[in-house]
């Protein structure tokens, strides 16, 4: 195989407000906790089954920190695309431990708010991997994008389209 992928998407709901901390360097970091779920009716049982998975979410990307910062609540639905990592560290004990993350870094991963302006679920909010350039975009769900690229809003169409 020439190459490889590492690349991870998940969409649930935050289990908790983001952490946003201040690195040595400067730089910002957000850590979120994303609940995912999957419920299938018991063929035995007959009743309904219901099994979460929580996943530890690390943001290294600044828009994307501030972003989190401002706009992520817990409870949120978001979709996230990063990357799986483990790292060791060494807990409070003295014991070494292992951890797995989704780490969005810069100019790589994706957040995208599901619950749209206010919670009221009518929109998406789609934050691309790097840029700081607001755009509103078109169309019913009249999101906010924030990607690599410089865009101007959609202007009206000047057509003779009846619909």
């Amino acid at each position: 195989m020439a190459g490889s992928v590492n690349k991870v998407i998940l969409v649930g709901n935050l289990g908790a407000d983001p952490e946003v901390r201040t690195m040595q360097s400067g730089d910002r970091v957000a850590n979120l906790s994303l609940a995912t779920s999957e419920s299938w009716k018991d063929k035995q049982s007959g009743q309904r089954q219901e099994r979460t998975q929580w996943h530890k979410i690390v943001i290294f990307n600044q828009p994307l920190v501030n972003v989190a910062e401002q706009y992520l609540k817990k409870g949120a639905k978001v979709y996230i695309e990063g990357q799986v990592e483990s790292r060791k560290y060494t807990d409070r004990d003295g014991q070494e431990k292992y951890i797995t993350e989704i780490v969005l870094r810069p100019f790589r991963g994706e957040l995208t708010m599901l619950d749209g302006r206010g919670g009221s679920g009518s929109g998406a909010n789609d934050y691309g991997s790097g840029g700081n350039d607001f755009a509103q975009g078109g169309g019913s769900s009249q999101g906010y994008a924030a990607t690599g690229t410089s865009s101007a809003a959609p202007g009206p169409i000047d057509d003779d389209i009846p619909f």
